[in-house]
């Protein structure tokens, strides 16, 4: 470690007597607000400064970007804390993510930096070729977010650098909901995305997040390869995640139902783009609605997938969510023909594997089947797990044969 005169300059936050300091030296990323001790200094820190972390007795554990505002107070930057939060700084974290997804992709479609997994805390960045779209979810990344932004053209060799400035973290860290064009030129059109034989139009612009979710990626390939001569239905599909990759695999028809026109617009033309419209049906609605309405249809499928969004982004929300899974399980089990295929997927944080599990397989035993779980997915390796922070392995996605 640097020695601390070098940092000498920086503000200083401690932690509080008696805390344990062994998570923060083993790499967990983050001190919340109890623990730190918030005198007035501290409190009158601006958001996004840049400080040393130091334990009760003043000894230097770890670079961090500070937020009186948030629960999170600090965040863990670098374990040096003589470093220098510059250009150079964020070029290095940039080409190490770089060079994982150059390894993992042939092609420049991925999540290039997934958050403190990848050394910058609170950061996303999707990749759509030579655009990026930045989503700067803590303090000091957006007050930073120029030198972040140049780098990141620096480092990919992209022409289109845009701040998406949506999403319920941004607005827990106190920073506002303007989107910006950081660099070079806004798409005018959706961008068409290959993956896993499927086509994908992203609307980077206007659409959810930064357009496109990659990180069902490895969970959309299974399906492909179960999808031959398959009738599929996907649920919250979005703009046809799973169905395009039952379509690219083979399927026979796939019927996507989301509560959006226009990110149902954005599957239509998908399919088209894949010469698949033949085969492709899109309903718009409320997902219990329809869900509810195919079963009065007597309606079956070889594949059913349901993607929600996350019914408990956080532990008030734990019992009202794991009812809402309970339910979708229950209502989609009614749909899958016999020995079909039932994919179930949360992205909710509170909601832990083995709780999602038992919920789903509760809501299946309702309606009356009995499952066999098949498959057990994750996001792809472009949204890597941060080991000591259990938020960061926050997708889950259980394929039941019924």
């Amino acid at each position: 470690m640097t020695a601390p005169s070098l940092a000498s300059d920086r503000p200083v936050i401690r932690l509080r007597p008696k805390m344990d300091t062994r998570r923060i030296r083993h790499g967990f990323p983050w001190a919340y607000a109890n623990e730190v001790v918030t005198d007035r200094r501290t409190k009158a820190m601006a958001p996004g400064t840049i400080a040393v972390l130091e334990d009760s007795h003043r000894t230097p554990l770890a670079l961090v970007a500070v937020n009186p505002a948030s629960k999170i107070i600090a965040r863990v930057i670098d374990m040096d804390v003589g470093a220098d939060v510059d250009a150079n700084w964020f070029k290095a974290r940039l080409a190490k993510a770089l060079n994982l997804r150059d390894r993992l992709f042939d092609a420049p479609y991925y999540r290039l930096i997934h958050a403190e997994a990848d050394g910058l805390p609170g950061v996303v960045i999707d990749r759509f070729d030579d655009v990026l779209v930045i989503q700067p979810n803590a303090a000091w990344a957006d007050a930073r977010i120029d030198l972040l932004s140049e780098a990141a053209l620096a480092v990919t060799g992209a022409r289109t650098v845009l701040k998406n400035a949506s999403g319920r973290a941004r607005s827990l860290e106190g920073l506002d909901d303007v989107s910006a064009v950081l660099q070079g030129t806004a798409p005018v059109a959706p961008i068409p995305v290959p993956m896993n034989g499927a086509t994908y139009m992203a609307d980077v612009m206007g659409g959810q997040k930064t357009g496109l979710f990659y990180d069902q990626r490895p969970n959309h390939a299974f399906v492909a390869g179960l999808a031959r001569d398959a009738r599929v239905l996907d649920m919250f599909s979005h703009v046809g995640g799973f169905g395009l990759a039952a379509l690219a695999g083979g399927a026979i028809s796939a019927l996507c139902v989301d509560g959006s026109a226009p990110a149902l617009a954005l599957a239509s033309q998908g399919a088209a783009a894949m010469d698949a419209s033949d085969r492709f049906e899109a309903r718009q609605g409320d997902a219990f609605d329809v869900l509810t309405t195919l079963g009065q249809e007597n309606r079956t499928f070889d594949l059913v997938i349901c993607d929600p969004p996350a019914f408990a982004p956080a532990k008030p929300a734990l019992d009202a969510g794991l009812r809402a899974y309970e339910r979708v399980a229950r209502l989609s089990a009614a749909l899958v023909a016999p020995n079909g295929i039932l994919a179930l997927c949360s992205c909710s944080h509170a909601a832990d594997l083995s709780a999602f599990q038992t919920a789903c397989v509760r809501g299946i035993g309702k309606a009356g089947r009995t499952p066999a779980l098949i498959r057990t997915g994750f996001a792809g390796p472009d949204h890597p797990l941060m080991p000591q922070l259990a938020e960061s392995g926050y997708l889950k996605a259980l394929f039941f044969r019924l």
